[in-house]
C-alpha cells in the first residue's frame, strides 16, 4: 500500500450521466444518473448554485448507485440546468442536465391568450428547443410542398433553412420558394414555413431548419423525395414502348468491365434552374434497386453504379438532363467480359419468408474447384446461420432463420474471381431494409429510409438500444425516414428500425474531422487569504479556442501522487477553494487546464501549497432501531468529512480507543466502527431489559441520538416453507423433518387430521429446533397428509407409498409362434421380481388353467404351456405384469402332407451368371428330402449348393449357366415339389457412354461417335432426330468387336442433331453441334507488325474482323488488358481498336488482338525525347578546392538511361588515376578523389557526340590551403555536480581541424563528451559533470594551443518529499517512500531502523526510480514496529511504522432494504479476511439454504439472497461470525397485482400447440382471457393454467380458425391484444416408404420419416383408412411413423399410403399366398337317418379360401337340398331331408387338397 494515500479509496465516477429532459407544464420530469466511488459518495442536487431540498413536488429517489431527481407537476419556473454533485473522501465529481418545461398547446376552440412580455434576462432563458420539427414527405413532380418547424426559446431564436448544407438562394431562384415566418401554436415560440411552389426532381434532398439565439443552437431535418408521375400505358398492348430520350447523334463511348465487377458512370451537369437527371438503359428508365445505385457525390456529380455486373447488364446507358432552358444527353455503351472459366449453372434469384430459409444453388465445372460465398462484400463462413454444402459439382448455400437484413445480393466466387450473382428477397413486414453500413462526415446529414409492407404502421427507431427522439422521425404511407442533421461523434452507433418481431439494422459511422486541443490558461496565481481558504486566479488561453470550453481545477495532497478533480468552471477569473472541499486536513497543491470537445490542454500548476481543514456536518443522522430479543442492534450515521467522535449509551461514554467492550462486566457488549465518513455502533445480542436505551453520538459541530426498542420474537417454521410432496416405495425409510425458529419448542404431528401415536412403525423425535417423524419401513397404508403443528403455524407433507413397479425383462418385442397339430407350444415371460403377480390373456379373455392349458412359474420365469396344441388353440396371447405387457401370436396348422410350400409347380426364369435359389418348406424340421434334376439326383458342388435351415430346404445355383436349365424336384416320401428353371443370355447393355454426350465441331471437321457394348455380336441401330440413318459417303457406320462407330468425315452444320445408338435393351445418346466457320482477322493481313511512335503521343492499334460481331481480347506482353483512362478499347462495326491517348516509353511492348480462332501481333516501340539537362539549369560558379581535397561534379539529365561524355579542357576524360564516373538514376557524377594542380580547368558534360548536343560546364580551381590557427582562447569553468560544461574557441580558416585534450589525453567523442563545430566556432561539451571530471582542457589547431581549468562542485542531496507515518495491519505490505531533489548515485541514500542500518531480511527490499527511493516491507509483523529513517550525506528524514494485530472487521456492512411483495432481496457485506464461515439469521432464527434462500461466499464477500418474499418475511437480517455481528432491516411491502411481463405476438405452425404467457406480480390472482374481445372458457383443446405468478393459455392442435387477437386482464391491468398467427405446416417426406413382399401369415413393417416432429399422419391400405387394433399397430417415434401389419392374407395386398398434411408417400404391399390346405377333414364315413339333416365340415389353413363340394364327382350348387356355409376357415355342407338316394361319396376340394366322405342313409 502507499503511505499517506492508501486510505482515501477512489473518487466518484459517473457511469451514466443524466440526460436532458423536455416536458409539458404539469407533467412529471425525472433525471437519473449512476455514480460509483469508494467510500460510496454523498450525492446532492443543485440548481443555480443552490443545493435543493426535498419537498412535496421534489424528491431524490436512490437505489444503490443509481440516484435520481423527481419533479412532479413541473412549472415553467422549474426550467433550467440541474447539477448532480457527488463527493466522498477521495474526491468530487459532477454532472449536469437541462430541464425544459413547455407550455401545453391551447385547444382550438379556446381563444388564444394574449402575448405575455418576455421575462428579464436570466429568468427562464434557454437555448432553442424544437416544439415541432419538419416532417419528411414523398410527393410527385409539380406538387406543392410545405415544410414547417416550431421552435421555443428565450430570447426568440432566429430561424433559417438549408438544403443539402447549402443556403436556399444558392440553389434556387427566388421565384421557386417562399419563406413564411409566424408564431407557434399557443403563442409559445416562433415558426418558419418553407413553401416550394412546384416541386421538381432536383428538389429531392435533406432540408434542415436551424434555430439560433444567444444561448445556443438547435437544428431539425426532414427528407423530401420528388418522384416522376407514372405514365399512361399504350392503348395497344403489343405496341413497343416509345423511347424516352432522343436518339444519339454521335457514337457513344465504350466501357468494358469484367463480369462480377462494378461499373460506375458519373455525369456532371450544370444549369440554372438546377436540371433534372434521369438514367436510361436501352431506352427504358432506370430505377434504383439492389444492384443499381443512383446518388449524387460530394462534388455535385450524378452517379450511377451497377454492382456485380452480369452479361444481362450490357447495353446503352444514357444520362438525360433537362430544365426549362433545354436538354442534353450523355451515353456510354457497357460491355461485360465473360471469363473463360464459367459456372455450369449460375445462381438464380430466390425469395423467402422471414424466419424461414432460403437456398442458393450453383454448379461449377469441376468438383475440385474451391468456392467461397459472399453477401455483397462480406465473406460468409460456414455456421448454423449459413450452411454451405458441396455435393460433387453442386455448391449450395442455405440461409436459416431469415431476417430483413438478410435481403441483398449474394455471390459465389471460384478461382480467378469468377462470380455468379443472385438476389435474395426476404418477404416480411419490411420491404426495403437499411444499408449494411453508412459512412457520414462529421457535420453532414444522415438519412435512413425503410419501406414497410403495410401503410400507416408505427415502427421504432433506436440507436444502441435507446429510442431516438420523435423530432427526427417521419412516416408517410409505406415509407419511414430517420433524418439526423449535422451528425456528431455521439450519433455514431448501431441504428435499428423495428416493426413487431421484424427489424433491420445499419452501422452508422461518423468520420471525424481532426481538431487541435485548446491552449492552457495563463497567469495562474495562488493567494492565501482568509483562514482555511485559498484564492486561485488565471487568465484565458491565447489565442482563445474557437469552440466552447471550460476550466478544470484539480488538487493534490502534498506527499501523494494522485490529482483529484475539484471543480469545473466556465469562465476565467478567480475561484475560492474552502476547507470543505477537501476530505481531510493537509497541505494541498492545485493545477488548472482548459477542456473543450476537441481535447484537453496541458496542466498549469499554481505555485506553492495551502493548508486546508474540512469541517464536519451531519449527512445522514441516527435513526431509532427496533429489533427482536437476542438480535444485534446497529446504529450508524454519516458525516461530511473524516473525523473522530464519541458514542454514549444512556448518557455513559463508550470507550472509543477500544473497538470492542462492555458497558459493565457481564452486561451489554458493544463494538465501535468507523469506515471513512460512516460511524457505526453495534450492540450485540440485546435483551428485553435493554428496551428504551438511548444511544448518542457527539463530535465537534455534530450531536445526534436515537432510541432502542426490543420486541419478543414469535416462533415460526424455518423449513419447509411450502407444502412438500414425497413419493416412496414399500419398505423404504421415510423421514419427515420440520425446523422451528426456537430450540426445544413443542410441536405435534398429525396424519389426515388425526394426531399420530408412536409405535414401532412410527417414531417421533425432537432435536433442538428440528422435529422428525420416522417411518422405518413404509407401507402402502402409510400414504396420506402429515402435519407438524405448533402455535397456529403448520408444515404439511403429502406422502405417497407405492409398491415398486414390475418390468418385463423378456420378451421385449412381439413374438410369433408357428406350430402344427399336437405339438407342444410353450410361451415364456421373465419379470424382474419373483413375487410380481402375472396374468395371461388369450384374445382379450383371461386364461384359466386346465388340462389343455398349463400355467407354470419358476422364480422370475412364467410360462403358458399348450401340451397338445390344436388349431382352435391359436390366437393372440398376452402376459400382463403391472403396467407392462408381452405379446405372443400363436398359429397352429393341421398338416396332412410333408411339403407346406410350394403347393404347385414353380417356374423360374434367370439370366446367365445370375444367382438362383429354389426353396421348399416342410412341416417337420427333421424331415429329409432328395433333390433331382431331369430325373437324376443332383450332387453338391461349388456350382450347386444344398442348404438346410429348420423346416426350409434350399438348392442354390450361385452363378447359373445355360446348361443348368431343366426340371428340379424336391422329393420326400411320395410327395414332391417341382421347379422349372429356364436360363437365358443377359440383355445387351451399353458400357460406354453411360451419360448423354455433347460434341461440338467446326465445319468440315471429322466427327466420330463411339459406343461400346456388353456383347460383341449384339446388333445396333443408329438414329438421328428419331429417324434411322442410312450409310453413305457423308455418314459411315463401323463395327469393331464390342465397339460401334458412326463417322461424319466432313461434318456440315446441317448434320448436327441428336444421334441415338439403340442396342435393343439399352440406348446411348449423342448431341452433335457443328458450328459456323471460324472468326478471322481480315485486316491487317500480316500476323505480326512492327510499329514505332514517339513519346508522349497517341498510339492506336486497329483490327478488322469477320464476321463483324466477333469478340476480341487484347493482350500486352501475355497479360489481358482492361480498359482505363490511359488505355481505351473500342468496337465499331467490324473494327476493333486499342488506343493509348498519352503513350509513354513504358507502354512499349507486344500487343496481341485475339479472336476465337486467330490473332495478330503488334510490336510497339515508343521513342524517347532527346536528353536535356535538368539541374543545374546553368553552369555553376567556379569551384575552389585545396590540394588533396575531393571534388564532386554532379548534374541531372531528363532520362535515367541517357549516356553522357565528360571532357577536361576539350580533351575526353578517361576513368582511372583518381577520376571516377558514377550514374545514380538521372544523376551523372564525376568524382576526383584527391585534387591536384593538374586537375584545375574547364570540365564539360555533353549528352551526345553529335554537334550541338546539350552540354553543361564546370570550372575547378586548385589552390594551397591557408595555415590553421586559434583566434580565441578557452575560458575556465566552474559547474555543479550533474550539470553540463561547454568549452568554446574559434579557429581560422573555418575548415581548420582542432584537437581536444583533457588532462593531456586526446578526447574521444562519446555519450559524455560531445565535440561540435559551427563556422569558426569549435566546442567541447562535458555532459553530467562528476567530481572526477575536474581537470585541464586543451584545444590545438595547427601550431597553436589554448588551455582552461574545469572545476566541479558537489550538489547537496536533499529530500523534497519526506517520510510519512504509516499505520498498517499485520500481514499487509508497506511501502516507505522519499523523493530527492536530484538523482543520486547508487548508495547515495541508506535506510535505517531505530538509528541502525536495516538488518538482512528477505521481506525487505529497496528500489530506486529516478528521484524516488522506496523501502518495501512484505507481510509486516508486530516486531516490525518502530522508527524508520532514510539519510543521505546532507539530509535525513524519519517516520513511525505502527502495526496493529490482524482483526476481522466489516469493510462494507449490510444495508436496509425495502422490497415489494414477491420480489427478492440481496444482502451483501464484505469482511476484511477471506475464508471466514458465518451464519445468516432472520428475526434471530438461523437461515438454512433452500429454494427461497441462497447463501453465497466468494472471497471476502458474503451474500444472502431471499426470494419470493411476503409481508411476514419483514424483520431483521443479521450475519454473525465469531464475535462479529452485522444486521440490517428487511421491509416487505404488499404490492397491487400488476402484469410484470406482458403477452407477445406469436406465430405457430398448423397442428402445433400455441402457448400465450404473461406473468403477474402475485400468485393469488384471477385473470380473464379474451379472443377478439370475447371471453374464453376451457375446453379439451383450450387449457387455462396458473403456475405461481405465471398465467398460461395453451391451445392444442392449432388450426387457421384459432388465429386472431388475444388479451389477458387482471383487475384494472390488461396486456394485449396480441396477434396469434397460424401458418400452414410445411411437411416434407425425408425417407420414403419401401415396398414390401411377404408370405401369407407373416407380418410387414412400413416406416416413413417426415421433416416435422409434431405431425399427425394417416395410413391407408388399398384406399381404406387404417386404425390401430387387431392386426394393425401404428406408432410414432419422433419424425418416424411406423405401421406394423401382422397375420397378412393375400387379400391384404395393395397400395400402402402415408399422408401427413400435403406430404405423402406410397409403397406396394405384396402378400404371397400359401397353398390352401385342409387342417381338419370330415370323417371318412358318416351315417344319417332318413329325413334328418347331414352336416359335413372341413377347416382349411386360411380364411377366405375357396372350397368346392362334389357328389360322385359332380359339383353341388346351393339350393333347398344343399346349403353351403362358410365361417372363417371353416366350411360346411348341409344336406336337408336326407333320402336313400342321397347315399354316396361326397368330396371336398380345397386347392390341391381334397377329402372324401362316404354318406350312408339308414331306414326309418
Amino acid at each position: 500500500m502507499k503511505a499517506g494515500s492508501g486510505d482515501q479509496g477512489s473518487p466518484p465516477c459517473f457511469l451514466r450521466f443524466p440526460r436532458p429532459v423536455r416536458v409539458v407544464s404539469g407533467a412529471e420530469a425525472e433525471l437519473k444518473c449512476v455514480v460509483l466511488g469508494e467510500p460510496p459518495p454523498i450525492v446532492v442536487w443543485e440548481k443555480g448554485g443552490q443545493q435543493l431540498a426535498a419537498s412535496e413536488r421534489l424528491s431524490f429517489p436512490a437505489d444503490g448507485a443509481e440516484h435520481g431527481l423527481l419533479l412532479s407537476c413541473a412549472l415553467p419556473t422549474d426550467a433550467g440546468v440541474y447539477v448532480c454533485r457527488a463527493r466522498n473522501a477521495a474526491g468530487e465529481a459532477y454532472a449536469a442536465a437541462a430541464v425544459t418545461v413547455l407550455e401545453p398547446l391551447a385547444p382550438e376552440s379556446e381563444p388564444q391568450p394574449a402575448e405575455r412580455p418576455l421575462p428579464p434576462p436570466g429568468a427562464g432563458e434557454g437555448a432553442p428547443v424544437f416544439l415541432a420539427g419538419p416532417r419528411s414527405q414523398w410527393v410527385l413532380r409539380g406538387a406543392q410542398v410545405v415544410l414547417t418547424c416550431q421552435v421555443g426559446g428565450l430570447p426568440a431564436p432566429a430561424l433559417y433553412w438549408e438544403k443539402d448544407g447549402m443556403a436556399l438562394d444558392e440553389v434556387w431562384d427566388s421565384g421557386h420558394f417562399t419563406l413564411e415566418p409566424g408564431r407557434a401554436e399557443g403563442g409559445q415560440g416562433v415558426s418558419l414555413a418553407l413553401r416550394i411552389l412546384a416541386a421538381r426532381l432536383p428538389d429531392s434532398g435533406v432540408y434542415v431548419c436551424h434555430a439560433r439565439n444567444a444561448h445556443g443552437h438547435a437544428q431539425a431535418g426532414a427528407l423530401l423525395q420528388v418522384h416522376q408521375p407514372p405514365e399512361n400505358p399504350p392503348e395497344d398492348p403489343d405496341e413497343a414502348p416509345k423511347p424516352v430520350v432522343e436518339p444519339l447523334k454521335c457514337a457513344p463511348k465504350t466501357f468494358w468491365v469484367n463480369e462480377g465487377k462494378h461499373a460506375k458512370f458519373r455525369c456532371y451537369v450544370m444549369g440554372k434552374p438546377e436540371p433534372e437527371i434521369e438514367w436510361h438503359w436501352e431506352g427504358r428508365p432506370l430505377l434504383s434497386d439492389r444492384r443499381r445505385l443512383m446518388y449524387r457525390d460530394r462534388d455535385g456529380g450524378f452517379v450511377l453504379k451497377v454492382l456485380y455486373c452480369q452479361a444481362k447488364d450490357r447495353g446503352l446507358y444514357v444520362c438525360a438532363a433537362r430544365n426549362s432552358a433545354g436538354q442534353t444527353l450523355s451515353a456510354v455503351q457497357l460491355h461485360v467480359k465473360e471469363p473463360r472459366l464459367r459456372f455450369t449453372r449460375p445462381l438464380q434469384d430466390v425469395e423467402g419468408r422471414e424466419h424461414g430459409i432460403a437456398v442458393l444453388e450453383c454448379k461449377v465445372p469441376n468438383s475440385r474447384i474451391p468456392t467461397a460465398w459472399f453477401r455483397e462484400d462480406q465473406r460468409l463462413l460456414p455456421c448454423r446461420k449459413y450452411e454451405q454444402i458441396e455435393e460433387g459439382t453442386v455448391r449450395r448455400l442455405i440461409i436459416h432463420r431469415l431476417k430483413a437484413d438478410d435481403d441483398g445480393v449474394y455471390l459465389c466466387e471460384m478461382r480467378g474471381r469468377v462470380r455468379t450473382v443472385a438476389n435474395v428477397t426476404v418477404k416480411g413486414p419490411i420491404l426495403k431494409r437499411l444499408p449494411r453500413k453508412l459512412d457520414v462526415l462529421e457535420g453532414e446529414n444522415a438519412v435512413l429510409l425503410v419501406e414497410t409492407q403495410e401503410a400507416g404502421v408505427e415502427g421504432r427507431w433506436s440507436r444502441d438500444g435507446e429510442d431516438l427522439p420523435a423530432t427526427c422521425q417521419s412516416s408517410s404511407g409505406h415509407m419511414h425516414a430517420l433524418v439526423l442533421p449535422g451528425v456528431t461523434r455521439e450519433d455514431a452507433g448501431e441504428v435499428t428500425f423495428s416493426l413487431g418481431n421484424s427489424r433491420t439494422t445499419t452501422l452508422l459511422r461518423v468520420k471525424c474531422v481532426k481538431h487541435s486541443p485548446p491552449g492552457p490558461p495563463v497567469l495562474a496565481e495562488m493567494f492565501k487569504g482568509h483562514k482555511n481558504t485559498v484564492l486561485l486566479t488565471w487568465k484565458p488561453p491565447e489565442p482563445a479556442p474557437e469552440t466552447p470550453f471550460i476550466y478544470r481545477l484539480e488538487r493534490q495532497e502534498v506527499g501523494s501522487e494522485d490529482w483529484i478533480q475539484c471543480f469545473s468552471i466556465e469562465k476565467a477569473g478567480a475561484v475560492e477553494v474552502p476547507g470543505d472541499c477537501v476530505p481531510s486536513e493537509g497541505d494541498y497543491r492545485f493545477r488548472v487546464c482548459t477542456v473543450s470537445e476537441h481535447g484537453r490542454s496541458p496542466h498549469v500548476v499554481f505555485h506553492g501549497s495551502a493548508h486546508l481543514v474540512p469541517t464536519a456536518r451531519l449527512v445522514a443522522g441516527l435513526e431509532d432501531v427496533q429489533v427482536y430479543d437476542g438480535e444485534d442492534a446497529v446504529f450508524s450515521l454519516d458525516l461530511s468529512t473524516i473525523i473522530q467522535g464519541t458514542w454514549f449509551l444512556n448518557g455513559e461514554e463508550l470507550k472509543s480507543h477500544e473497538p470492542e467492550g462492555q458497558v459493565e462486566p457481564g452486561a451489554l457488549r458493544y463494538r465501535i466502527e468507523q469506515k471513512g465518513l460512516q460511524h457505526r455502533l453495534l450492540l450485540r445480542a440485546v435483551q428485553h431489559q435493554h428496551s428504551g436505551a438511548l444511544v448518542g453520538f457527539s463530535c465537534p459541530g455534530v450531536q445526534d441520538s436515537a432510541a432502542l426498542t426490543i420486541q419478543e420474537s414469535p416462533v415460526h417454521i424455518l423449513s419447509p416453507e411450502d407444502k412438500v410432496s414425497l413419493t416412496f416405495t414399500t419398505s423404504e425409510r421415510v423421514v419427515l423433518t420440520c425446523e422451528l425458529s426456537r430450540v426445544d419448542f413443542p410441536a405435534c404431528w398429525y396424519k389426515d387430521g388425526q394426531e399420530v401415536e408412536e409405535s414401532e412403525s412410527l417414531v417421533v423425535k425432537m432435536d433442538g429446533r428440528k422435529h422428525r417423524l420416522i417411518l422405518p419401513a413404509a407401507e402402502v397404508r402409510d400414504s396420506g397428509e402429515f402435519e407438524c403443528r405448533t402455535e397456529g403455524v403448520s408444515a404439511f407433507f403429502s406422502v405417497t407409498v407405492r409398491d415398486p413397479p414390475v418390468h418385463i425383462l423378456d420378451p421385449q418385442e412381439h413374438v410369433f409362434v408357428h406350430a402344427i397339430t399336437s405339438e407342444c407350444v410353450m410361451l415364456t415371460c421373465e419379470v424382474d421380481r419373483e413375487d410380481a403377480p402375472v396374468r395371461w390373456y388369450k384374445d382379450g379373455q383371461e386364461v384359466e388353467e386346465s388340462d389343455l392349458v398349463v400355467l407354470e412359474k419358476e422364480g422370475t420365469h412364467h410360462r403358458l404351456v399348450l401340451p397338445a396344441a390344436q388349431p382352435p388353440d391359436g390366437g393372440e396371447f398376452q402376459c400382463v405384469a403391472g403396467d407392462e405387457r408381452a405379446y405372443f401370436t400363436v398359429t397352429i396348422t393341421d398338416v396332412s402332407s410333408w411339403i407346406v410350400y410350394p403347393s404347385g409347380k414353380v417356374y423360374v426364369a434367370a439370366v446367365r451368371l445370375e444367382r438362383v435359389v429354389l426353396t421348399c418348406e416342410l412341416c417337420r424340421p427333421w424331415a429329409e428330402v432328395r433333390w433331382t434334376k431331369d430325373g437324376e439326383e443332383v450332387v453338391e458342388s461349388p456350382a450347386l449348393l444344398l442348404q438346410k435351415e429348420d423346416t426350409v430346404r434350399r438348392l442354390v445355383l450361385p452363378a447359373v449357366q445355360l446348361e443348368d436349365s431343366g426340371e428340379y424336384l424336391c422329393e420326400i416320401d411320395d410327395e414332391s415339389a417341382s421347379f422349372t428353371v429356364t436360363v437365358t443370355e443377359p440383355p445387351v447393355r451399353i458400357i460406354y457412354p453411360r451419360d448423354e454426350m455433347t460434341l461440338i465441331a467446326v465445319s468440315l471437321e471429322c466427327v466420330v461417335l463411339r459406343c461400346e457394348l456388353s456383347r460383341q455380336d449384339a446388333p445396333v441401330r443408329w438414329y438421328k432426330d428419331g429417324l434411322e440413318v442410312e450409310e453413305s459417303e457423308a455418314l459411315v457406320l463401323e463395327s469393331d468387336g464390342p465397339h460401334r462407330r458412326l463417322v461424319l468425315p466432313a461434318a456440315q452444320p446441317e448434320q448436327g442433331g441428336e444421334f441415338v445408338c439403340d442396342a435393343g435393351d439399352d440406348s446411348a445418346f449423342f448431341t452433335v453441334t457443328v458450328t459456323a466457320p471460324p472468326e478471322k482477322i481480315v485486316h491487317p493481313a500480316a500476323r505480326s507488325l512492327d510499329l514505332q511512335f514517339g513519346a508522349p503521343g497517341r498510339v492506336e492499334l486497329r483490327c478488322e474482323v469477320a464476321p463483324a460481331g466477333s469478340q476480341v481480347r487484347w493482350y500486352k506482353d501475355g497479360l489481358e488488358v482492361e480498359a482505363s483512362d490511359t488505355l481505351l478499347l473500342g468496337a465499331e462495326g467490324p473494327v476493333r481498336t486499342l488506343t493509348l491517348p498519352h503513350a509513354q516509353p513504358e507502354d512499349a511492348g507486344e500487343y496481341v488482338c485475339e479472336t476465337r480462332d486467330e490473332a495478330v501481333t503488334f510490336n510497339v516501340s515508343v521513342a524517347e525525347p532527346p536528353v536535356q539537362f535538368l539541374a543545374p539549369e546553368a553552369s555553376p560558379a567556379p569551384l575552389c578546392v585545396a590540394p588533396g581535397e575531393p571534388v564532386v561534379l554532379s548534374c541531372e539529365v531528363s532520362r535515367a538511361g541517357a549516356l553522357v561524355f565528360w571532357s577536361h579542357n576539350g580533351s575526353p576524360v578517361q576513368e582511372g588515376e583518381g577520376l571516377e564516373f558514377q550514374a545514380e538514376g538521372p544523376r551523372r557524377i564525376l568524382r576526383i578523389r584527391a585534387a591536384e594542380l593538374t586537375h584545375a580547368g574547364l570540365y564539360t558534360c555533353q549528352s551526345g557526340t553529335a554537334p550541338g548536343a546539350p552540354s553543361l560546364s564546370f570550372t575547378v580551381q586548385v589552390a594551397e590551403p591557408p595555415q590553421a590557427k586559434l583566434v580565441s582562447e578557452l575560458t575556465p569553468l566552474t559547474v555543479h555536480e550533474g550539470d553540463d560544461a561547454t568549452f568554446r574557441c574559434e579557429v581560422s580558416p573555418p575548415d581548420a581541424e582542432v584537437t581536444w585534450l583533457r588532462n593531456g589525453a586526446v578526447v574521444t567523442p562519446g555519450p559524455q563528451l560531445e565535440i561540435g563545430e559551427h563556422g569558426l566556432s569549435r566546442t567541447l561539451t562535458v555532459r553530467g559533470c562528476q567530481l572526477n571530471d575536474a581537470g585541464t582542457v586543451t584545444a590545438r589547431a595547427g601550431g597553436t594551443a589554448t588551455s582552461a581549468r574545469l572545476h566541479v562542485r558537489e550538489t547537496e542531496l536533499l529530500f523534497l518529499r519526506r517520510l510519512q507515518d504509516v499505520r498498517a495491519e499485520e500481514g499487509q505490505d508497506v511501502c516507505l517512500e522519499v523523493e530527492t531533489g536530484r538523482v543520486g548515485a547508487a548508495g547515495a541514500v541508506r535506510w535505517l531502523r531505530a538509528g541502525e542500518p536495516l538488518p538482512h531480511d528477505s521481506r525487505m527490499s529497496m528500489a530506486q526510480d529516478g528521484h524516488v527511493y522506496r523501502l518495501f516491507i512484505h507481510g509486516v509483523v508486530l516486531a516490525d514496529q518502530g522508527t524508520y529513517g532514510c539519510e543521505s550525506h546532507h539530509d535525513r528524514t524519519l517516520a513511525r511504522l505502527s502495526v496493529r494485530p490482524k482483526q476481522l472487521r466489516v469493510l462494507r456492512p449490510l444495508e436496509d432494504m425495502t422490497i415489494i411483495e414477491g420480489g427478492s432481496a440481496t444482502f451483501q457485506l464484505e469482511l476484511s479476511q477471506e475464508g471466514v464461515a458465518g451464519e445468516w439469521a432472520r428475526g434471530g432464527v438461523r437461515l438454512q439454504p433452500g429454494p427461497k434462500c441462497h447463501v453465497h461466499a466468494e472471497g471476502r464477500t458474503h451474500r444472502l439472497v431471499l426470494s419470493s418474499l411476503g409481508p411476514a418475511d419483514s424483520g431483521c437480517v443479521s450475519f454473525t461470525v465469531d464475535s462479529l455481528r452485522c444486521a440490517a432491516r428487511l421491509t416487505v411491502r404488499e404490492a397491487p397485482v400488476t402484469i410484470v411481463r406482458g403477452l407477445q405476438d406469436l406465430e405457430v405452425t398448423e397442428g402445433d400447440t400455441a402457448t400465450l404467457e404473461c406473468e403477474l406480480s402475485q400468485a393469488l390472482a384471477d385473470v380473464t382471457w379474451e379472443k377478439d374481445g370475447c371471453p374464453l372458457t376451457p375446453s379439451p383443446r383450450l387449457r387455462l393454467q396458473a403456475l405461481g405468478t405465471r398465467r398460461l393459455l395453451q391451445l392444442r392442435r392449432c388450426s387457421p380458425l384459432d388465429a386472431g387477437t388475444y388479451s389477458c386482464a387482471v383487475g384494472a391491468a390488461r396486456t394485449g391484444p396480441v396477434r396469434l398467427v397460424v401458418c400452414e405446416r410445411n411437411v416434407s417426406v425425408l425417407s420414403e416408404l419401401r415396398s414390401v413382399r411377404v408370405r401369407e401369415g407373416d407380418g410387414a413393417t412400413f416406416e416413413c420419416t417426415v421433416s416435422e416432429v409434431e405431425t399427425t399422419g394417416s395410413w391407408e391400405l388399398g384406399g381404406r383408412q387404417l386404425r390401430p387394433g387387431g392386426h394393425v399397430r401404428i406408432r410414432q417415434e419422433g419424425k418416424k411413423h411406423i405401421l406394423v401389419l401382422s397375420e397378412l392374407r393375400p387379400e391384404d395386398a395393395g397400395e400402402v399410403r402415408f399422408q401427413a398434411g400435403p406430404a405423402q408417400s406410397v409403397a406396394q404391399l405384396e402378400v404371397e399366398a400359401l397353398p390352401l390346405q385342409m387342417c381338419r377333414r370330415p370323417p371318412r364315413e358318416k351315417t344319417v337317418l332318413v329325413g334328418r339333416r347331414a352336416i359335413l365340415e372341413v377347416t382349411v389353413s386360411r380364411s377366405g379360401g375357396h372350397v368346392c363340394w362334389l357328389r360322385e364327382g359332380v359339383e353341388l350348387c346351393p339350393g333347398d337340398k344343399y346349403e353351403l356355409r362358410s365361417h372363417g376357415p371353416t366350411h360346411s355342407l348341409v344336406i336337408h331331408d336326407v333320402r336313400p338316394e342321397d347315399q354316396g361319396t361326397y368330396s371336398c376340394q380345397a386347392g390341391q387338397d381334397s377329402a372324401h366322405t362316404r354318406l350312408l342313409v339308414e331306414g326309418e
